[in-house]
C-alpha cells in the first residue's frame, strides 16, 4: 500500500466524521447568520474611525454581535488587543484585585501565561503576584479529569476567579467538551456561587454548537487571529460574558473612565465582521483536516491525540514521535508545504513564554495564526507535535501525506509502503 492508497483508505474510514463536522458548521453558521440579521448589519459598519475612537458604531455593534454569537452580555473586540494571551491578562487583570485568589482548575494553564501569572523565573514584573493577587493550580488526574474533590477542598472566601483552560495547549491531556465545562461550573457554583469562572476559550471557538457562556460560564477569552477570525482577520482579540465584567475589563484595556468608549478601529472592521462570519465554515475545514491527520497516521503507526473518532472540542491534534530528530523532521516537512515562506526550514530556538526550546512550522499568511495550517510543539519529552488548523481541507490533506512521505523516505519511520 501507497501512501495515495493510505489517504484514500483514510478518507473512506473518517466519510461519516466528515459528514457530523459538516453538520455542527451548518448549526454554527445559521447562529452566526441571524446574529448579523438580527442587528441589521450593513456596509456603513464597516467604517472606519480613528485617533480616539469615540461615537464608533461600526465598532461597538460588532461587539453586540460577538455577545450574541457567545451568548454573553456584552463583548470588547479590539485590534488594539494583540493575542489570545493578552486578552486572558485584560480579562484577569480586569477583574482580580489585591488579596484575591485566581484558581485554575484544570492545571497549569498554557505556557504563555506563566509569567503573567507570576512565573518561577522572578521576573513578577506586572504579573498577578506583583499585585498581591495569589495563583494556584489543581493538578488533573491521572486519567485527565478535573479533580473535583481537590477543588471543593481549595476553593475559599479568597476565590475571586475559577478559570478554566478549554485547550488542552501543549499539555498531554485531552481537551475539555461544553459538556465537560458545564458540568465543571456546576459543581464551583456549588462550592463558591459568587466565583466568576473564566474560560480560556482559545482554539474552541465553533467547534461545538455551544460556546462556555451558553453553559454557564461568566467570561472568555480568545483571539482573532484563531478561529473566530475566521482565516483573515490580521490582529486583536476578544473578551465576551457579563456586562459587569466586561466594563471591568474595558478598564483594564483602555483606562478608568474611557473604558469601551475609546479606541479607534482604523480599518480592521470589515474583515472582522467578514471573519466571524467565516469562522463556522474555516473551523469546519481545519477540523475534517485534523480528523484525516489523525487517521492517516494512526494508520501509519503513530500515536495521536485524539484519536481520530473521538469527540473533539478543539482544533489542536497531537501527534507522538519517537525522538527529538522525527518530531523536528515531521514539523519542518509541514513548513515546505505551505503556502507561504515553503522555501524556509523552521529549527527548534527559545521563544518569549516558554520553557523549552519550540519548533515552529507556520507558513501562514497571517503571523502566528493558528487558524492556519500549522505543526509546532516544544521540544521535551513526550515528542509531540500539535498540528492544527488549515484554511482548506485539500491543504491539510495534500501537506499531510507529503510530510509523512518525506520523513519515510528519511529513514525517520518505517512502515509497509508496497
Amino acid at each position: 500500500m501507497n501512501i495515495e492508497q493510505l489517504a484514500a483508505k483514510s478518507e473512506q474510514e473518517i466519510g461519516p466524521l466528515h459528514n457530523a463536522i459538516q453538520a455542527i458548521v451548518e448549526t454554527n453558521q445559521h447562529r452566526v447568520l441571524e446574529a448579523f440579521r438580527h442587528l441589521r448589519i450593513s456596509d456603513s459598519h464597516f467604517n472606519p474611525t480613528t485617533g480616539y475612537g469615540y461615537d464608533d458604531y461600526g465598532r461597538d455593534t460588532l461587539e453586540e454581535l460577538y455577545a450574541e454569537i457567545f451568548g454573553g452580555e456584552d463583548a470588547l473586540v479590539r485590534p488594539q488587543i494583540i493575542s489570545g494571551t493578552h486578552a486572558i491578562t485584560t480579562a484577569l487583570l480586569g477583574v482580580l484585585r489585591p488579596g484575591d485568589e485566581l484558581l485554575y482548575i484544570t492545571g497549569k494553564p498554557y505556557d504563555t501565561l506563566e509569567q503573567v501569572v507570576g512565573g518561577s523565573d522572578g521576573n513578577d514584573v506586572g504579573s498577578l503576584k506583583d499585585y498581591d493577587i495569589t495563583y494556584r493550580a489543581i493538578p488533573l488526574s491521572e486519567n485527565g479529569e478535573v479533580d473535583m474533590e481537590q477543588v471543593k477542598s481549595s476553593i475559599h472566601k479568597k476565590t475571586k476567579v475559577v478559570a478554566i483552560q478549554r485547550s488542552k495547549g501543549y499539555a498531554d491531556r485531552p481537551s475539555f467538551s461544553i459538556a465537560d465545562i458545564a458540568e465543571m461550573i456546576r459543581e464551583v457554583r456549588t462550592i463558591q456561587p459568587e466565583a466568576i469562572i473564566f474560560v480560556d476559550n482559545c482554539y474552541g471557538e465553533f467547534v461545538e454548537t455551544e460556546e462556555p457562556p451558553h453553559v454557564g460560564a461568566d467570561l472568555i477569552a480568545g483571539s482573532l487571529i484563531k478561529n473566530p477570525g475566521g482565516g483573515i482577520v490580521r490582529t486583536g482579540g476578544y473578551i465576551a460574558g457579563r456586562k459587569d465584567l466586561i466594563e471591568l475589563c474595558s478598564y483594564r484595556l483602555t483606562a478608568p473612565g474611557l473604558g469601551k468608549e475609546a479606541g479607534a478601529s482604523l480599518n480592521s472592521l470589515q474583515e472582522m465582521y467578514q471573519g466571524i462570519f467565516l469562522a463556522p465554515h474555516m473551523v469546519g475545514e481545519a477540523l475534517k483536516g485534523a480528523v484525516f491527520t489523525a487517521n492517516l497516521l494512526e494508520n501509519a503507526g503513530f500515536t495521536t491525540t485524539p484519536a481520530f473518532d473521538a469527540v473533539r472540542s478543539d482544533l489542536i491534534q497531537a501527534v507522538s514521535f519517537d525522538t527529538a530528530e522525527q518530531m523536528i523532521a515531521f514539523c519542518q516537512a509541514i513548513q515546505r508545504y505551505s503556502p507561504v515562506n515553503s522555501h524556509v526550514t523552521p529549527h527548534p530556538s527559545a521563544m518569549p513564554g516558554y520553557e523549552s526550546d519550540v519548533i515552529m512550522a507556520a507558513g501562514t499568511f497571517i503571523q502566528g495564526a493558528s487558524l492556519e495550517l500549522t505543526a509546532d510543539g516544544p521540544i521535551r519529552p513526550p515528542y509531540m507535535a500539535f498540528v492544527q488548523g488549515g484554511l482548506t481541507y485539500e491543504h491539510v490533506k495534500i501537506a499531510v501525506k507529503l510530510a509523512l512521505n518525506e520523513i519515510i523516505e528519511a529513514g525517520f519511520h518505517h512502515i509497509e509502503i508496497g
